[in-house]
C-alpha cells in the first residue's frame, strides 16, 4: 500500500469519524433551539396608532410630542383623529381594533370590551374649567336653568359635565345642554350665546389663559371639591394660584379650587411589551417636569384610570426603566430581551455537548485500536496454559497478524499515541512468546539428549 493510499485513506476515516460523531450532536443542538424558538418573543411593529381627540386635553399637542420621542427610537406614530375620549376608547376595544394606544380624560367608560384595555398610566392633570356669565356662584348647582355649552357629545368633557350637572340636578329643564366643540362654545360664551361653557384642558393652554381674562367671565371655584373628589376616584382637587395666569393684571383675581380629571395613556392589552416601555420612558421624558398645577416627577403615575394597570406599567412604576434599555439603545435592548432565552440550549446542551464531542471522537479512534487487545488477552491466557511449541508458533504467528491489521488502521496523528501504546503491549507479549518458545526449545533438546 502506497504513502498516498494510506493517507487517502486516513483522510476518509477521519471525514467519517466527524459525520458520525458531529451529525447526533447538530440534530440535538437544532432541535433544543427548535423548542426554545417557540419561546422567544416575536420582534415589536415598527408602527404604532395612537387614537386623539382633536379638541380635548391637549391630547393633539402630546401626539405630535411623543411622534417625535418615538422616532427616535425607529418607532412611526400614526395619529388617527377622533371627536373625543369615547370614540378613542371605542376604536381600541373593537374586535377588529387598528389602534392600538390612545390618550383618554379620566372618568370615560370602558364599555363592554373594557377588558381588553390597560392601562399604562396618567400623563397629567387636565382641569376641569367651568366659564360662565353673571352673578358669582360657587357651585355647578348654581348653573340651573341656564344654557350650557357641555362639549360634543363624544367628547370626556360632555360625560364630565353630564355627570357632574346629573349629580346636582341641573341638568334637567329648564337647563340647556348645548353639544358645541370647543372653539364655537367660547366664542359663543364671549358674545353671550350660552351663559356657561364646560372645558377640559391644561392650564397652560392659550385659549383658557385667555378666557380667564376676558372681561365679564368668571371662572368657577369649586367649594364642595372635596365631595366630588370622594364621590368620584378619578378626579382630583387642584388650586390655580391668584395671579398665576398674568401677574401684572391679577389674572385669576383669586385662588381658584379645580376639579381635574387625568390624562391616561391607554392601550391594548396585546401591546408589544418593549413598546410598551419605550412609551413609558417617552411619558416620562415628556410629562416629568413641572406645570402651572404639576410637581416636578408628579407624573406620569399610576393614579385611578378606570382601567387595570399593565404588568408592564406596574413594573416601571415599581423599578423604573428596565435593565437593558438602561444602557443600551432600543432595537439593541429588544433583541437581548428576545433572545436571552436562547442562552437556555447554549447552557443546557451546547456547552455539555462541545465537551463530549472531542471525547465521543477519541473513542471512536481508539475503539478501533482497543477491541484488538481481545485477541491479545486470548494469547496472554493462553500462555498460561503452558502450549507446546505447535501451538506456541501459532500464537506468535497471530500475534505478527494482529500487529499488521494494527499498523494498517487509520489514525490521526493528533491520536497516534494510542497506536503506539498497543503496538508496545504486543511487543511486551512477543518477547513472553519467544521466551516461551526458547524454553521450549531447550526443554526439547533435553529430551532428545536423554532418549539418545
Amino acid at each position: 500500500m502506497t504513502t498516498d493510499t494510506i493517507k487517502e485513506q486516513l483522510r476518509r476515516t477521519v471525514r467519517r469519524d466527524l459525520l458520525l460523531t458531529l451529525a447526533p450532536t447538530v440534530l440535538i443542538i437544532a432541535a433544543a433551539f427548535t423548542v426554545t424558538f417557540y419561546f422567544v418573543k416575536p420582534a415589536p411593529p415598527k408602527k404604532l396608532v395612537v387614537a386623539t381627540a382633536q379638541d380635548e386635553g391637549g391630547f393633539r399637542y402630546f401626539a405630535r410630542k411623543y411622534q417625535e420621542v418615538l422616532a427616535r427610537h425607529g418607532v412611526t406614530l400614526e395619529i388617527r383623529p377622533t371627536k373625543g375620549s369615547v370614540t378613542s376608547v371605542e376604536l381600541l376595544s373593537a374586535d377588529d381594533a387598528e389602534t392600538d394606544v390612545a390618550f383618554v380624560q379620566g372618568g370615560t367608560a370602558g364599555g363592554e370590551n373594557a377588558a381588553r384595555i390597560v392601562s399604562l398610566g396618567s400623563l397629567s392633570y387636565v382641569p376641569l374649567w367651568v366659564f360662565y356669565r353673571g352673578e358669582p356662584i360657587e357651585d355647578v348647582r348654581g348653573l340651573k336653568g341656564r344654557r350650557i355649552a357641555i362639549g360634543a357629545a363624544e367628547s370626556g368633557t360632555h360625560a364630565l359635565a353630564r355627570t357632574l350637572l346629573a349629580a346636582n340636578g341641573a341638568d334637567q329643564a329648564p337647563t340647556e345642554l348645548l353639544p358645541l366643540e370647543r372653539d364655537q362654545a367660547i366664542e359663543q360664551l364671549k358674545q353671550g350665546g350660552v351663559d356657561a361653557v364646560f372645558l377640559v384642558a391644561p392650564a397652560e393652554s392659550p385659549p383658557i389663559q385667555k378666557l380667564a381674562a376676558a372681561p365679564g367671565v368668571r371662572l368657577l371655584s369649586f367649594a364642595r371639591a372635596d365631595a366630588y373628589v370622594r364621590k368620584y376616584p378619578y378626579l382630583s382637587k387642584l388650586v390655580l394660584p391668584r395671579g398665576v395666569f398674568n401677574l401684572a393684571a391679577d389674572v385669576p383675581e383669586h385662588d381658584v379650587v379645580l376639579l381635574a380629571p387625568t390624562a391616561n395613556l391607554l392601550a391594548r392589552d396585546t401591546l408589544h411589551p418593549a413598546l410598551a416601555y419605550l412609551l413609558m420612558r417617552a411619558a416620562s421624558e415628556l410629562h416629568g417636569s413641572a406645570g402651572l398645577l404639576d410637581r416636578s416627577g408628579e407624573f406620569p403615575a399610576p393614579l385611578e384610570t378606570g382601567f387595570p394597570l399593565s404588568d408592564e406599567a406596574r413594573r416601571y412604576y415599581q423599578a423604573g426603566v428596565p435593565f437593558l434599555q438602561r444602557y443600551l439603545p432600543f432595537w439593541a435592548a429588544n433583541l437581548v430581551d428576545r433572545l436571552w432565552v436562547m442562552l437556555v440550549p447554549i447552557i443546557a446542551v451546547v456547552v455539555p455537548l462541545g465537551r463530549a464531542v472531542p471525547a465521543l471522537f477519541l473513542w471512536r479512534v481508539r475503539s478501533r485500536i482497543f477491541r484488538w487487545y481481545t485477541r491479545l488477552k486470548e494469547i496472554e491466557l493462553q500462555l498460561e496454559e503452558n502450549p507446546g511449541r505447535q501451538m506456541l508458533e501459532d500464537m506468535l504467528k497471530r500475534l505478527e497478524e494482529t500487529e499488521r491489521a494494527v499498523n494498517r488502521i487509520p489514525t490521526p496523528l493528533s491520536y497516534a499515541e494510542n497506536l503506539y501504546f498497543f503496538r508496545e503491549h504486543i511487543e511486551v507479549v512477543r518477547r513472553r512468546l519467544v521466551r516461551q518458545l526458547s524454553e521450549e526449545a531447550g526443554s526439547g533438546e533435553a529430551r532428545t539428549q536423554v532418549t539418545g
